[in-house]
């Protein structure tokens, strides 16, 4: 996987440039892509652009994705939907805003 646009003079579509360094930081980000790296799943895994790189096909994935998904399903549901929130939205704030949003969904659950 990469962002491989600059190779023909092109900048990465998409917002590309812009979540890749939201994810790996920006020294990394301005690395991969001024370069166009092609990386594969594990150096992925290392850097943390993906949580698990799994050897195998598909299916491997799969389970993996469902061993993740098992576990999810142990915890409270309405703390999970909460967190969601408060992660996902939270991630697009500033510092205080977010720890706001945090008090507003724990006050849900």
């Amino acid at each position: 996987m990469g962002l491989i646009e600059t190779k023909w003079s092109l900048l990465p579509g998409a917002g590309g440039s812009q979540r890749l360094a939201r994810v790996v930081g920006l020294p990394l980000a301005k690395e991969l892509i001024f370069t166009a790296r092609i990386i594969d799943g594990v150096e992925a895994e290392r850097i943390g652009l993906v949580n698990h790189a799994v050897n195998g096909d598909d299916e491997a994935a799969y389970q993996k994705a469902l061993e993740i998904a098992r576990e999810i399903l142990t915890k409270g549901p309405l703390a999970i939907r909460a967190v969601k929130t408060a992660i996902s939205i939270g991630n697009e704030m500033d510092l205080a805003s977010g720890l706001r949003l945090e008090q507003q969904c724990y006050g849900r659950v």
